[in-house]
């Protein structure tokens, strides 16, 4: 096995800590919703990857391990790199692609801080659109805005989008004209996807990140929210909203009081994408409930659901700085 390992030199930040983590990149089947499986390239063998969260100024050495038999890179979408330009993770501009079997050691800062994420930036159109090549990158702030201390809930929302039609062709799709018949909140469709359970009281933050293809609306039911932060970075003004538009590679923070006790809807307006298939009620579509409420309604889709907690690294939020992994994403070994 090669190794590559790009020399610079570190700013030293006096108060960050030093944090190393290993990944891998792994050939990997995960379903999406009921019986549609899709073949991704997967960190750590889950869609999304793993969560990194760290403090701003932290400096993080991640060592990339290529176990499929595509090249590959990551870059870290919002990290500035200042001084370390060749740790953005771009083929044939910074680095050379991560051969099949070789692995890459990326060291840099984390900063600016905010929500971001990390994905491979090797055939983009096809590895981050269709292969599930993503993962949540959380940079928490060495002096956070007054609205954030306020915040008793965090949740973190991937949205992407699946052409069936290549499910199991690796190394294809994701050109013009394909049709994508399949969107997921965190790698999930609905009803797949869990429900964001919350306290009366509760003040909620909602991370979602553009991680496909396509643009998303994004509509909660029963609130309004306040846009907070815009790729990573506190707005000035914070604005009201009941409805906000995500595109490709974008970041929106939503901060809402949890204040109308209920089941809420949050699903995308633009109504195809809460089709899973040909099939309607489906897609990127899920619940607010509030723990007041009974769950016991007959009608109710997630009435007998098995609630699987992290589903939006809720707790792994809550764990020390680190690297942490979801089992629930896990998928299946392809050999």
């Amino acid at each position: 096995m090669a190794l590559t390992v790009a020399a610079l030199a570190l700013p030293t930040t006096g108060w960050a800590e030093k944090r190393t983590f290993d990944m891998t990149i792994e050939d990997t089947k995960i379903t999406l919703v009921d019986k549609q499986q899709f073949h991704t390239f997967a960190f750590n063998g889950q869609v999304p990857g793993p969560l990194i969260h760290v403090k701003e100024g932290d400096e993080l050495t991640v060592n990339v391990n290529n176990l499929t038999t595509l090249p590959h890179t990551i870059h870290w979408h919002g990290m500035l790199q200042k001084g370390t330009w060749r740790m953005d993770g771009v083929p044939d501009t910074t680095q050379a692609a991560i051969k099949p079997g070789d692995t890459f050691t990326y060291k840099f800062v984390a900063e600016p801080s905010g929500t971001m994420w990390y994905h491979c930036h090797v055939n983009v159109n096809e590895h981050v659109a269709m292969r599930g090549m993503w993962g949540p990158f959380i940079v928490d702030p060495k002096q956070p805005t007054p609205i954030e201390k306020k915040v008793t809930k965090d949740y973190i929302m991937m949205l992407s989008d699946w052409a069936s039609k290549y499910a199991f062709k690796p190394g294809y799709g994701g050109v013009p004209g394909d049709v994508f018949d399949y969107f997921t909140l965190n790698g999930k469709a609905f009803p797949d996807s869990q429900p964001l359970r919350v306290n009366k009281g509760d003040v909620v933050r909602i991370r979602l990140i553009g991680a496909g293809e396509l643009t998303h609306s994004i509509h909660i039911h029963g609130h309004v929210f306040k846009v907070a932060f815009k790729d990573g970075r506190p707005l000035p003004m914070p604005y009201e909203a009941d409805t906000i538009m995500v595109g490709p590679g974008e970041r929106y923070d939503l901060i809402l009081t949890a204040d109308n006790p209920g089941r809420w809807m949050v699903h995308d307006h633009v109504d195809s994408h809460t089709m899973n298939g040909d099939k309607p009620m489906g897609g990127l579509m899920t619940v607010i409930e509030y723990n007041e409420i009974s769950r016991n309604d007959a009608f109710y889709a997630w009435k007998d659901k098995k609630f699987v907690p992290d589903f939006y690294y809720e707790e792994s939020l809550k764990k020390p700085y680190g690297l942490h992994d979801a089992p629930g994403f896990k998928g299946q070994a392809v050999q």
